[in-house]
């Protein structure tokens, strides 16, 4: 045989004659599942942003909690100051309510009207929360009060009557404040002080209520305050302007007087001082430059 088919020949039986290393089909597809076992165990899910940081996060609703951070506000106003079409807005408004970050009431001055709030409690709450998922050590701990912080900020609370919801911010804010602000109260139709308001400073706060008198807004006309807080939608509606660079607040927190009796209508006037005292002590971090220990 020629040398050449020889070896031709020889190529060929090696080709047929070797041994093959194919493993068998049920083996490979053992090794191929074991591959996958070994690479997903060292690999985790990316696990999804807490739902603070997904309903915060977005752009808009960023900026409707950070107005209604300051002052409550319709729908109305919100679109104003966003600048932004109200059908919008009111979509990302529920989105945030859906997320229990944003409340709504009804307006008792105008029904039609619905002022919306930041619970700034629990978004604080929910804030800190986030943090310490990332990491504990990023949970968030009281800004320390500025010592810096010199003078004590004029504030006035207003209510229609300021016989109960207006006299209670007044007398809270004096109290958690440490003599960082002179508070005063007032209202556009006064009336006598109502005796559950005595009771819930008296029995909840340890403070005595029962020296005020009311006023009319009219005294403080012509005086400059810091910041202007209606705590009530009508007063509200009439509330005149005041000199300086004030601030106007509002809080819309419904009357606890209904018109029932003292006992039948306490646990309001409890649920309302404990609203306004949380919102004083938001309040008066951002008049001190710091939180404090709302000691009394």
């Amino acid at each position: 045989m020629p040398a050449g088919s020889m070896s031709c020949h020889v190529r060929r039986v090696h080709a047929v004659e070797k041994p093959s290393r194919r493993l068998p089909e049920k083996h490979q597809s053992h090794l191929i599942n074991q591959f996958q076992l070994m690479y997903i165990s060292r690999m985790k899910p990316d696990p999804a942003p807490p739902e603070l940081l997904q309903l915060a996060g977005h752009p808009l609703r960023w900026q409707l909690l950070t107005e209604l951070a300051r002052s409550d506000r319709t729908v109305h106003e919100l679109t104003r100051l966003v600048a932004e079409p109200q059908n919008l807005v009111s979509y990302h408004l529920a989105k945030l309510r859906d997320g229990c970050l944003v409340s709504a009431r009804r307006s008792s001055a105008d029904r039609r009207d619905i002022y919306y709030a930041a619970d700034l409690a629990r978004i604080g709450d929910r804030f800190s929360a986030t943090g310490g998922a990332l990491h504990p050590a990023l949970r968030l701990a009281p800004v320390p009060r500025d010592p810096s912080r010199t003078g004590a900020a004029d504030i006035l609370f207003l209510c229609s009557g300021n016989s109960a919801r207006s006299p209670m911010a007044e007398a809270l804010a004096r109290a958690r404040s440490g003599g960082l602000v002179r508070a005063h109260s007032a209202g556009s139709h006064p009336k006598p002080l109502h005796p559950n308001a005595v009771r819930v400073m008296r029995e909840d706060y340890g403070i005595a209520l029962a020296g005020h008198t009311p006023v009319h807004l009219d005294v403080f006309a012509g005086e400059p305050f810091d910041r202007i807080v209606s705590l009530c939608d009508r007063v509200r509606e009439v509330c005149p302007e005041f000199p300086g660079p004030s601030e106007a607040i509002h809080w819309s927190i419904p009357n606890p007087a209904t018109g029932e009796s003292d006992d039948v209508t306490y646990p309001l006037f409890r649920q309302t001082a404990a609203e306004i005292a949380t919102r004083i002590d938001f309040l008066l971090a951002t008049l001190t430059g710091g939180t404090h220990d709302g000691s009394q």
